[in-house]
């Protein structure tokens, strides 16, 4: 058997540990994880510029999770969730007032891509996240999203600028008329 303090030295806390076994009996383990891209913490940091809530929703364990975390502009860590759980997790974030954007790149994303306001595939992931969102992230680039918002907002102001600026301009024609008519 191997001794836990070999494991928790050889171990990274972003890490999750998977033993291996041989006719029933220990024979070794793996330390497993998803390395985070360069782009990831600029492209965090620009959307919580952008005075968006972070959380990170995840099916690790607690301790891997909070590692990831470290050092990122995330606001909560929601950890050790089942696949089936992130949906009403979803929901409850709605119920709460909350939109909702989830990003996903699996097959246990699915379903909370679907219940989010907006769901977003990472294009590096299965097909199945990419069919349940409604936006996906060709590349798998986090600062896509960051692009996307931007691109969102400056549309939502142009259509802003176009419904009312009409309204604008009738009402002034309508006083600047009588104004400056010549009998």
């Amino acid at each position: 058997m191997l001794p836990t303090i070999k494991v928790m030295h050889c171990v990274r806390p972003d890490k999750t540990v998977m033993f291996l076994a041989i006719d029933g009996r220990l024979a070794g383990f793996l330390g497993v994880g998803d390395p985070l891209k360069d782009s990831t913490p600029s492209a965090l940091q620009a959307l919580k510029a952008r005075g968006l809530r972070l959380v990170m929703l995840t099916g690790d364990n607690r301790t891997t999770a909070h590692a990831v975390a470290a050092g990122l502009p995330i606001d909560e860590v929601i950890a050790e969730v089942r696949p089936t759980d992130k949906a009403a997790v979803i929901a409850t974030l709605q119920k709460g007032g909350h939109r909702v954007a989830m990003v996903g790149d699996g097959i246990n994303d699915a379903p909370a891509l679907a219940q989010a306001n907006v769901g977003i595939a990472m294009g590096t992931g299965t097909d199945i996240a990419m069919e349940s969102a409604q936006v996906t992230l060709v590349g798998g680039d986090l600062r896509g999203l960051v692009r996307a918002r931007q691109l969102s907002e400056a549309t939502v102001r142009n259509i802003r600028q176009n419904l009312f600026s009409p309204l604008v301009t009738t009402r002034w024609e309508f006083r600047w008329r009588p104004a400056c008519s010549i009998p």
